[in-house]
């Protein structure tokens, strides 16, 4: 999943760098409102992680303009959550009232950040848990660990980022322009192979002898995760 951050703090800034992508996410940021503006424009985040209070404007405002069209935002928009020294009632209701899906207050600990993130993208996704299940296959979004049947999958955060995707949207194919978009950061190559090259592995790691893989390719559309009976292991 591909999260924006907008801080204008640039220690918090590298500090959540480190600890979101720790956790498999893909993290920009931009420390005014201006940058931000352009980087929704550019790329289809998943999650907005917003301060309050920016150099060249309001975070409320930012979401307000979000939510109500007057930003170009790439893709269906993202899920926001606000980030804020302020704890008054008033600024948590102003938030939430500009379109804000969660109000966290500064400091925080990185577990309860995660936790509610986890929270506000499963709204989009299939499941109700940070558990998904997709036959054999159990990912654990809240621990990091993914398996196949009693065996532990070794896999590196890229690929952990990629099944976490392609498991939220059972049956369907993504792109690898999706999965580019959604499970890497600005800093990607576009014209790599890093996309096919992960899945790849992925797949070899997924599927156990004498059966179909566990990803499919469907040509010239992207890839999609096999139906697995439960006791495939």
């Amino acid at each position: 999943m591909r999260v924006l951050v907008v801080e204008d703090e640039e220690g918090l800034v590298g500090a959540l760098r480190v600890g979101l992508r720790r956790e498999g996410y893909a993290v920009d940021a931009a420390l005014t409102r201006g940058e931000a503006e352009q980087k929704l424009a550019v790329h289809a985040y998943d999650l907005l992680l917003l301060d309050v209070n920016l150099p060249d404007g309001s975070g409320f405002d930012l979401a307000d303009a979000v939510r109500g069209g007057r930003v170009d935002v790439a893709g269906d928009g993202p899920r926001i959550l606000m980030l804020t020294a302020r704890t008054g009632l008033a600024d948590r209701v102003r938030g939430l009232d500009a379109g804000a899906d969660d109000y966290l207050v500064k400091p925080f600990a990185l577990v309860e950040l995660t936790a509610r993130m986890r929270a506000l993208l499963r709204r989009d996704g299939a499941a109700g848990g940070s558990v998904l299940r997709h036959g054999p296959i159990v990912l654990d979004d809240a621990r990091q660990l993914a398996h196949r049947g009693e065996r532990e999958l070794p896999l590196t955060l890229k690929e952990f980022g990629v099944l976490r995707y392609l498991m939220r949207r059972p049956g369907h194919v993504v792109s690898a322009e999706e999965l580019l978009e959604h499970v890497w950061d600005e800093n990607a190559d576009p014209f790599t192979q890093t996309v096919r090259v992960t899945v790849g592995t992925l797949r070899r790691k997924l599927t156990v002898a004498g059966e179909a893989p566990a990803i499919e390719t469907v040509t010239g559309r992207g890839y999609r995760l096999r139906d697995l009976p439960e006791d495939a292991g």
